[in-house]
């Protein structure tokens, strides 16, 4: 098991390199904008682009080897040396810390109720299939999924803050950020959100759950007295917790991901979809870039934590060479 964890380990510092190697080729053969811009500004002004060209590349490093300016970003990235943000006038690394805290007070209470209800749900409508219970569980599963969530967010928005008054129409940078006052703003999103991520979970558990719920180690334990709650917990959800396990964080983090654009503009947070938005938007490539490593690396840190987690669920999983 330790030797599976170390190659996990490695695999996910290699995964890491390669994702940061590909970034750099991209931001190489992709036309820089900023010496375009400079360069269209000096020939207005009647000075030599080339000139100007030169010492911004000189000044950039951009005249080096490729191999040269490929050690220097490897160096970069180690040192959290992201590049400098133009369009904000900072480094894209205190860009991308100022944005975090924004993102975290919506995404992990969404995780966290998601993961519990969502299993919680669909362990109730496997070990109660065909009940009114297990019926309006799966509707609700089926509108969590077919409701787009920046529709959703905008009803939501216009009743709650056009029509209500109970959430501000412009959010509230001045509030603390981990405070109450700043809760009440994230408390439509937390629901937008966990709605779905509830729903996808909902899904998987109960089809998880259904392969055991008429298994003959279930009935032999009823047979002999166990308690609904044991069975459930010890017979059911202990063996259905490994492929719940395999979609969890992928699903999980697949829709916080592609979901904060799409949040955070509609309620106007400041946090990482809206910083990578603007960044687009803007063509700040430094920037850009920044926001897009971040969701890479918690992608590569929760799959590798995905499968350790096997480790601990189910000791009896063959981990050799095979």
């Amino acid at each position: 098991m330790a030797t599976y964890i170390l190659r996990r380990v490695a695999w996910a510092v290699v995964a890491s390199v390669i994702v940061l190697t590909l970034t750099f080729l991209l931001l190489y053969f992709t036309p820089d904008t900023q010496l375009a811009e400079l360069q269209f500004q000096a020939a207005q002004a009647g000075d030599d682009p080339e000139s100007i060209g030169a010492a911004y590349e000189s000044y950039h490093g951009y005249d080096q080897p490729i191999h040269v300016q490929y050690i220097e970003y490897m160096g970069n990235m180690l040192s959290l040396d992201w590049g400098w943000s133009e369009t904000r006038s900072q480094p894209v690394t205190t860009a991308i810390a100022e944005a975090i805290p924004y993102s975290m007070m919506y995404a992990v209470p969404s995780v966290l109720i998601s993961s519990v209800l969502g299993i919680a749900i669909g362990l109730y409508s496997a070990t109660n299939q065909y009940t009114r219970g297990d019926y309006a569980a799966t509707f609700f599963a089926f509108f969590g999924l077919s409701i787009p969530d920046f529709w959703f967010g905008i009803v939501l928005f216009v009743l709650f803050s056009g029509m209500l008054g109970w959430v501000p129409i412009i959010f509230d940078t001045t509030a603390a950020t981990f405070s109450l006052e700043n809760l009440a703003q994230f408390i439509l999103p937390i629901v937008v959100l966990t709605l779905s991520s509830i729903a996808s979970l909902m899904r998987y558990s109960r089809a998880e759950a259904l392969e055991y719920v008429e298994a003959e180690f279930v009935k032999t334990a009823k047979a002999k007295g166990v308690g609904d709650w044991r069975v459930l917990t010890r017979h059911i959800f202990r063996p259905a917790s490994v492929p719940i396990a395999t979609i969890l964080v992928g699903d999980l983090l697949g829709i916080i991901l592609v979901s904060s654009y799409l949040i955070e503009v509609v309620f106007g947070i400041p946090g990482l979809g809206t910083l990578s938005f603007e960044a687009i938007m803007n063509q700040d490539t430094s920037l850009v870039m920044g926001t897009v490593l971040l969701p890479a690396f918690l992608t590569i840190i929760g799959n590798l934590a995905q499968d350790i987690a096997y480790t601990i669920l189910d000791p009896r999983i063959e981990y050799g060479d095979s």
